[in-house]
């Protein structure tokens, strides 16, 4: 069997030295930027073990937003093509406060559950029209989707827009089916999503609080060949 191709991202991720940081990175269980496992922050009524099993997905990804979702990266392009084109892109963009986040239950399937993530209240124009630069400014860099990657997408429960995203940038959510979510949990089965939506959101008010949430900066992810863990290559002030 083949091993996964390295693939790159590009994310927002929260400075490295704010509280938001540190509790997305603790309730995953790991650091994206240091690459380590870091103590866990774990809800009310959950064993270590089961929690670790609960968040194994979004760990693997490393605590972030998409702004450009992960890619393997064209033929032509180099690992230092992308990060140049990424401080090149942030020295001209300017940056902005978002409204405080709330802890949210996303995604919800009837008899699948639901996953919880960070969520603005309400859309922001501002990460919007980010999205949408960064979205086309770095599309030279990634290589076509393959059979096996398009289908993983599940394109037949996609709208016809989301379908055409799917086949124009390699990702449906994008654009107007654009959502900012730095996600906390993998998918969490209907009787216990609620409880685990209280807790978590007890403990980001506990250790985040009233801080607002600065983006001042995108970050290219690295997945190393051999579907390893992401974690933050190079991170881009904005200096417009």
């Amino acid at each position: 069997m083949s091993k996964q191709p390295a693939r790159y991202a590009i994310y927002f991720a929260p400075d490295p030295d704010s509280a938001l940081w540190r509790f997305g990175s603790a309730v995953l269980g790991y650091d994206g930027v240091t690459g380590e496992d870091v103590p866990d922050i774990v809800p009310e009524g959950f064993e270590i073990p089961d929690w670790r099993l609960l968040t194994a997905d979004p760990r693997a990804y490393g605590f972030h937003a998409t702004i450009k979702a992960p890619f393997r990266l064209a033929q032509d392009q180099t690992e230092e093509d992308l990060v140049g084109a990424l401080q090149a892109f942030a020295d001209s963009r300017t940056p902005f406060v978002l409204p405080k986040l709330e802890v949210a239950i996303v995604g919800a399937r009837e008899g699948e559950g639901a996953f919880v993530a960070l969520v603005e209240p309400k859309p922001s124009p501002a990460l919007a029209e980010l999205e949408a630069a960064a979205l086309e400014a770095f599309e030279p860099f990634r290589a076509p989707l393959t059979d096996k990657e398009f289908a993983r997408r599940l394109p037949e429960t996609l709208t016809t827009r989301q379908r055409d995203y799917l086949n124009r940038y390699g990702y449906p959510f994008v654009l107007e089916d654009f959502r900012f979510h730095l996600t906390l949990t993998g998918r969490v089965q209907e009787d216990e999503v609620e409880a685990v939506h209280a807790s978590l959101e007890a403990l980001y008010k506990q250790h985040v609080g009233n801080e607002s949430v600065r983006v001042d900066a995108l970050a290219v992810y690295h997945q190393e060949k051999g579907a390893g863990r992401f974690r933050v290559l190079a991170r881009a002030p904005f200096r417009g």
